[in-house]
């Protein structure tokens, strides 16, 4: 079962800058796919330099199943000798391999070469677990020996921040790590959140911790 039927497309204009929620793409019941931009967001966005996804250029229509098939082209082929390596990272399960939407959520289908995200609004279910990186990490200067993989972490919510309504921090025990990505936070909103569970899944380090991968799961 899925735990997430929408996914925000998320542009910025680059590391540490502000994340813009320019469109979404849905699946409904009927396992249809619909994507539309946010015109209100992409006219903020655009002045700091957003243009349209180059194959879908119109941000007043709305975007059938050709939308999915175009960004599914930023998922790492099948046929890579490397992917099983891929999907074990990103913990994806062997009955969604074949399954664009459920990739482009879980793996966030990102590329080195634009600033594009795609966000999964994850919902709560017995079975859910993601994973996501942390925002605001390496201004922190964290010591690289603060954190070892699979070390429990915890979150807090944040009233009043003017960016992000739902946004959310996280610590290991008293320490700031930094704040969960915008849409990935809203679960953490949700009724039974308590029963999620957060640990720490991939360290980069550099001097000091560059990226943080942090994995959530329901535990019930």
């Amino acid at each position: 079962m899925f735990d997430f039927t929408k996914i925000y497309l998320s542009w910025r204009k680059g590391k540490g800058s502000r994340r813009f929620l320019v469109g979404l793409l849905e699946k409904d019941s009927l396992h249809q796919y619909t994507f539309k931009y946010n015109k209100e967001v992409v006219e903020d966005a655009t002045k700091e330099g957003f243009t349209p996804y180059i194959e879908l250029p119109d941000v007043n229509k709305v975007y059938d199943e050709y939308a999915l098939q175009v960004f599914s082209q930023r998922l790492m082929k099948s046929e890579r000798p490397d992917i099983q390596q891929f999907y074990d990272f990103w913990e994806i399960e062997s009955s969604f391999e074949q399954d664009s939407f459920y990739l482009l959520g879980h793996t966030q289908g990102l590329l080195p070469t634009d600033n594009f995200e795609f966000l999964a609004d994850y919902q709560i279910h017995p079975t859910l677990h993601f994973l996501t990186e942390l925002a605001s990490t390496s201004h922190n200067s964290l010591a690289t020996d603060l954190l070892q993989v699979n070390d429990k972490l915890r979150v807090e919510t944040e009233t009043g921040n003017p960016h992000d309504s739902f946004a959310v921090k996280v610590f290991k025990e008293d320490q700031y790590l930094g704040y969960i990505k915008k849409v990935h936070n809203r679960i953490f909103h949700s009724p039974e959140s308590d029963k999620l569970s957060l640990s720490a899944k991939a360290i980069d380090k550099n001097g000091i911790i560059k990226k943080l991968f942090i994995k959530v799961e329901f535990k019930g």
